[in-house]
């Protein structure tokens, strides 16, 4: 049904653009640089204010009274720096509304701002002071950090405004972060937020760039603070891995308070020792490593401060090899890959119409295959908006809403639901007379066209996300076609091809985040119930899973056999000419004139 050579010919233009992406590689922009000696940040007396409030303030869940009362410890240590006249700061606290990871509650902010000497953007420190779990006191160094330097930057004069931030919130919904993105009145060059800064195990990168929204933080503000952990630690702060670029690209899925900050336009990083997932509350705790790392950051912040023209541009392509990839580049090779199942899709509709086979009946047939995962969307966005399952609207790390009995019981709801839904398309499909097995002539096409529109609205928003459906998109045509359909285990091999993209993105999220299968679960309807999946996206993916079903049974079902020769068929052809020709010869018989 499906015409290879159109299919060939289609991937003519990605070779053109593959050349027009060669040459429009980018180089990295370079790292700043400061030439201050940042000995005036004292490890020693930031460790002793780590252990001192990690005693006194053991329980610190967000908007509880130990939370509070640190929140008023940071706000008077703040303005005992002196006020602005003398060099200091101007202290102010803001009193919020926000969800956590035990529901509703209000949270304090602290800001701090220094002014600058000059008009430039200001920058931002940034540090939560909550935490899920007694104790905590990796967690809790990101606070004494951000006190060490706010003494050092009280005696120091800066070229751009300092803003000093302690928030509640972090272990969970950064409510406390995204109030303070919504308050900004104007662009901010950079947003160092502090995480666990003395945290006894490292885990690569340290520095952490990426957003809950399309994007991450601009490569001049990574590269910064990468270079000064480098040089004032010792350690090497590693590099995103392309795996992760184009991951958190495709699903942006951010679980510290950069994501917010780089959500609401803040070229933002997160400097955690233990990477992206975060520390555990018993991880252990150093005098060198705060110093190095508290180091590190009064090294950028100063780097940034005296550079001009700091670049807080989004990063939105993708980097290899010390080569920039931009994202229209992406575009365009991917609009080039998606001609080819297009041409083909249109010439198989062309094609099952002439025969006059029921395209839309099919069609229908598999988007009733999506109503079961939409179902379980439904649900699960119903258990948020009751208030059954609290969730905050942006990733919470699986530490914040640990996976407990109630936890284990809202996934079986969940998976009973699915279960049902799927019981209930059964006795649908009958009673429509559509059929459970697929029709193996034009079902494959139906699923096409759907798996089709998907990719091309996922390409509109985002190109990486249709980057998971190109091989899908490629590889299940073998599946639409009768002909080229292998045999059960060819197709089956081919179907598992196709969403491998989908489970690598879930298996790096697992690694990434230290979640286990029922951490996976649980997180998923985490992501639901707190609204960070869009009804829009929830539809898209629903179509998606449910041409992936309807591709494994399609997958699954007998192979159609080849039509039986008729008699006509079997009879010798001795017509020599077209069809309609009559004249001389077409009887066969006739010597050629030449061997007259």
């Amino acid at each position: 049904m499906l015409n290879g050579r159109l299919y060939r010919v289609a991937l003519v233009p990605f070779l053109f653009a593959l050349a027009i992406a060669a040459f429009s590689l980018g180089s990295r922009p370079a790292a700043r640089s400061s030439t201050l000696a940042p000995d005036a940040f004292e490890g020693a007396r930031a460790f002793s204010d780590l252990e001192g409030l990690a005693s006194k303030y053991p329980d610190r869940r967000p908007g509880t009274s130990g939370d509070e009362a640190l929140g008023r410890y940071v706000a008077r240590t703040l303005e005992g720096l002196g006020g602005t006249a003398g060099g200091g700061f101007a202290v102010r606290t803001v009193r919020s509304n926000g969800q956590t990871i035990d529901g509703k509650r209000t949270l304090t902010t602290v800001v701090a701002q220094r002014a600058g000497s000059t008009n430039e953007s200001p920058i931002v420190i940034l540090a939560h002071r909550d935490a899920a779990r007694r104790g905590s006191r990796a967690e809790l160094s990101g606070t004494a950090a951000l006190l060490e330097l706010a003494r050092v930057f009280a005696a120091r004069e800066t070229k751009r405004t300092i803003i000093f931030v302690s928030t509640s919130g972090g272990s969970g919904g950064d409510a406390g972060a995204a109030r303070f993105a919504a308050s900004l009145r104007g662009p901010v060059d950079a947003a160092i937020v502090l995480g666990d800064v003395a945290g006894a195990h490292a885990s690569q990168p340290l520095v952490v760039p990426y957003s809950d929204g399309f994007g991450s933080a601009s490569l001049q503000v990574q590269r910064t603070v990468a270079d000064a952990i480098t040089h004032e630690s010792g350690s090497d702060p590693g590099s995103p891995s392309a795996l992760g670029q184009l991951a958190h690209l495709a699903v942006p899925f951010a679980v510290g308070e950069q994501g917010v900050l780089g959500a609401r336009g803040v070229p933002a990083v997160l400097v955690q020792v233990s990477g992206e997932h975060g520390p555990s509350a018993t991880s252990r705790v150093k005098a060198e490593r705060l110093e190095g790392i508290g180091r590190s950051v009064l090294s950028a912040v100063s780097a940034l401060d005296t550079g001009r023209d700091v670049s807080s541009a989004r990063q939105t392509g993708v980097l290899l090899q010390r080569k920039i990839v931009p994202a229209w580049a992406v575009r365009l090779l991917l609009a080039t890959l998606l001609l080819g199942p297009l041409i083909l899709a249109v010439d198989g509709l062309a094609r099952v119409r002439r025969r006059r086979l029921a395209v839309g009946r099919w069609t229908l047939w598999t988007l009733s295959c999506a109503l079961p995962f939409l179902a379980c969307a439904v649900f699960t966005y119903l258990l948020g908006l009751l208030g059954i399952i609290p969730a905050p609207h942006v990733p919470v790390p699986s530490s914040g809403i640990p996976s407990g009995a109630g936890a284990a019981a809202a996934v079986v709801v969940v998976a009973l639901v699915f279960a049902l839904a799927w019981l209930l398309w059964g006795v649908l499909v009958r009673q429509r007379h559509w059929g459970v097995r697929p029709d193996p002539e034009v079902a494959g096409l139906s699923m096409l066209l759907l798996l089709l529109g998907v990719t091309l609205v996922a390409w509109v928003s985002d190109p990486y996300t249709a980057l998971l459906l190109l091989p899908a998109l490629h590889l299940w045509l073998l599946l639409v076609s009768p002909e080229l359909r292998p045999r059960h285990l060819g197709s089956l091999a081919l179907l598992a091809l196709g969403i491998a993209p989908l489970l690598l993105l879930i298996a790096f999220y697992t690694h990434q985040l230290g979640l286990g299968p029922g951490g996976v679960a649980w997180t998923a309807v985490l992501l639901v119930v707190g609204g960070h999946v869009g009804a829009g996206g929830a539809i898209l993916w629903s179509i998606a899973w449910g041409c992936a079903v309807g591709m494994a049974m399609l997958a699954v079902s007998p192979l159609a056999p080849p039509p039986a020769p008729s008699g006509d068929d079997e009879a010798e052809i001795t017509i020599r000419g077209p069809l309609s020709y009559a004249g001389p010869g077409s009887l066969g018989g006739t010597e050629s004139a030449l061997r007259r």
